[in-house]
């Protein structure tokens, strides 16, 4: 019998999202339910997953335990957004005024407005003022279901305001439940004091800024916005052999406004993902379909900058690649928290089955920041991050966009949302 400091029964339906990781094809939609079932944790991981009545033959509760009536909700894993721009300071809201009044997004960045404005912005933003912006997004975050988050750097563009970012993320998980997985992405584009000198800043990246970064253990995860007019097929192979020599993982921004390539080059370079995919070529599909690379989808971008043109799920899925789905969250292109939003937008948008899309933000994401052996799934030995929904059933999730349907949420154990609210 199993001791158990953590109860939770009589839940109408649990989602464990179990099985073989990664979850490619037909596998994207097993979630391997459990009608009216239980689930159980010992200090943070899970014990016990199951049936309601299977629970008191294998399970004892200690002194203390939390015992949790499920009252018919819906349980599955804590949600996984594996792609976010969290640290940033400023919003971009005439910008985005501007682009619905015709101006594209390129035609934005060439008269020194996008992502060089958020620049300014967050280098003139302190570090606390930075590290409490990153604590707000958080709790938005895990009240929509999230429980653990990458986020880049990107938007200082220099030595200070890169290592500002890393450090806000730094200070923000010492106090927040959230799992945080840094980034760093000073490749994200290139300064204005250095337009004209692009590879003195290449240069700086990879002799000061990198190795400092990586010296100061600020972020696991490298980064490339590898796109036509920012940086080069060449440049971001140049950058990511660096990172991985330094010993970073390697993650890009690929194919995102062009058919640049970025897909194959992705899976050359034997990148953790491939993000964005828009204009992903056919080659890069192929490449993607028999690689372990996953294809991060952003569906929120193409809604959010009104574009015609949606990355190929479809193809994507059934090819066999490994895909998941991310919010992409950052003031110029996709102004969302919530992965619940992501997910209606993956099925309403991208022909993505309701099963698929959540596959695509628990047990794949997961696998997305390399923590499928923790994350992503409900089963033994792995952490107890769980969210409880009030829906009829899983179906709700999607068919029914608009209200939160989170009442509680567990982070490694520990009841962080309870009926609605923060609780920790």
């Amino acid at each position: 019998m199993k001791s158990a400091d953590l109860i939770i029964k009589n839940l109408r339906q649990l989602l464990t999202c179990s099985g073989v990781i990664p979850k490619r094809k037909e596998n994207l939609r097993e979630l391997n339910l459990i009608d009216e079932a239980a689930i159980a944790a010992y200090q943070g991981k899970i014990v016990y997953v199951g049936p309601n009545k299977g629970l008191e033959k294998e399970v004892r509760p200690v002194a203390g335990a939390t015992i949790l009536e499920g009252d018919g909700l819906v349980g599955l894993p804590g949600l996984i957004d594996s792609h976010t721009h969290l640290p940033f300071a400023g919003t971009r809201e005439q910008e985005f005024l501007l682009r619905l009044r015709g101006a594209t997004y390129q035609e934005l960045a060439a008269k020194g407005l996008g992502i060089q404005t958020t620049v300014r912005a967050t280098r003139e933003a302190s570090l606390e003022e930075l590290a409490q912006l990153c604590l707000d997004r958080l709790n938005s975050m895990l009240l929509q279901g999230t429980t653990t988050v990458e986020a880049k750097s990107g938007y200082g563009l220099d030595w200070k305001t890169e290592i500002k970012q890393l450090e806000a993320l730094q200070q923000a998980q010492k106090l927040h439940p959230v799992e945080i997985v840094p980034t760093f992405l000073g490749a994200h584009e290139v300064p204005a004091e250095y337009r004209e000198n692009k590879p003195g800043y290449l240069e700086l990246l990879t002799r000061t800024v990198m190795p400092e970064v990586r010296r100061k253990g600020l972020a696991e995860f490298f980064d490339v916005f590898c796109e036509t007019g920012v940086y080069s097929l060449e440049e971001t192979r140049v950058l990511a052999e660096e990172a991985k020599r330094l010993g970073f993982k390697v993650r890009l921004h690929a194919d995102e406004f062009s058919p640049l390539g970025g897909a194959e080059l992705a899976v050359e370079l034997e990148a953790i993902s491939a993000d964005h995919l828009i204009n992903i070529t056919p080659k890069g599909l192929a490449a993607l379909a028999g690689s372990s690379t996953v294809a991060t989808l952003l569906p929120m971008v193409p809604l959010f900058l009104k574009l015609a043109k949606r990355p190929p799920a479809r193809q994507l899925i059934d090819s066999g690649a490994i895909v998941a789905i991310a919010t992409d969250f950052n003031p110029g292109s996709s102004m969302t928290e919530s992965m619940l939003l992501v997910m209606q937008l993956a099925v309403f948008l991208l022909d993505f089955q309701v099963e698929e899309a959540i596959n695509a933000a628990t047990a794949n994401a997961a696998l997305a920041l390399e923590r499928q052996e923790r994350i992503g799934s409900l089963e033994p030995g792995k952490d107890m991050d769980l969210i409880l929904c009030a829906v009829p059933n899983y179906i709700h999730l999607i068919y029914h966009p608009g209200p939160n349907p989170v009442r509680h949420v567990f982070k490694k154990g520990r009841w962080v949302v309870r009926d609605g609210g923060l609780a920790f």
